[in-house]
């Protein structure tokens, strides 16, 4: 609760600057909007916005869970073969030498306009980091437990799933963490290269015909749900690290 009124307290004070800034200078709305400007844009287009949110958010949320899974099975694939260490590793610090913002033309023009392309968009940006993650928390196991286990008797199988998973298990979440914060770029990006719907679509077509007010709406829309989504992603990482413990 307390954290909540924090939260709400910097908000406010952040809005009190923005608005004050916008009075003292006398900058022109359609260079930098007040926040009851962006309110009342936000207002007159909420339908529009809405409409379009939802295919935003229904991109970054199917790439999540598909990053997320594609991840942590490469991370266990990785612990369990020498091979997978052997091909797999090298392949992923080279994707991260290869800016993904600059696939998104690529992508676009292999799967076209719709919510494909920015879907794979967002898997690529969260892929890494959930798979670099988990897998170092699998490797970081107590020696202490490997050493019990391997005395008595366990399989590579039973330490890998009861011992090196359990443990991993807050690394993992860390893991996810950033990738709530990452998805909703990748889906953004894929927009803005191409698409006819979308939050990042609509910025453009926003900022296309100055509309600077609904851009800044759709923008603070769109970093809402990623704050949101980051805190339900935290309180299940929360849940996992207890469970680990």
């Amino acid at each position: 609760m307390k954290r909540i009124t924090d939260i709400s307290l910097v908000i406010m004070f952040a809005l009190f600057v923005w608005q004050a800034v916008v009075w003292v200078t006398g900058v022109p709305h359609f260079i930098l909007p007040g926040p009851i400007r962006v309110w009342e844009a936000f207002l007159f287009n909420f339908d529009l916005i809405l409409e379009n949110a939802q295919i935003t958010i229904l991109e970054v949320l199917i790439g999540l869970l598909i990053g997320g899974v594609l991840g942590f099975a490469s991370a266990l694939h990785l612990m369990i073969s020498a091979n997978a260490r052997r091909f797999l590793l090298p392949f992923l610090v080279f994707s991260q030498a290869i800016p993904v913002f600059a696939l998104a033309p690529i992508l676009t023009l292999w799967l076209g306009y719709g919510i494909s392309s920015k879907i794979l968009m967002a898997v690529l940006i969260i892929y890494f980091p959930v798979t670099s993650n988990f897998y170092d928390g699998l490797r970081r196991t107590d020696p202490g437990l490997l050493d019990l286990g391997k005395t008595m008797g366990a399989s590579q199988r039973h330490i890998l799933w009861h011992l090196r998973l359990p443990s991993a298990l807050p690394a993992l979440g860390s893991g996810l963490c950033l990738a709530a914060v990452y998805a909703p770029i990748g889906a953004v990006i894929g927009e803005w290269v191409g698409s006819s719907k979308g939050l990042g679509y609509l910025m453009l077509l926003a900022n296309g015909r100055a509309k600077i007010d609904l851009m800044f709406a759709c923008l603070i829309v769109l970093a809402l749900f990623t704050v949101l989504l980051h805190n339900l992603i935290s309180r299940l990482a929360k849940r996992m690290s207890d469970w680990s413990g």
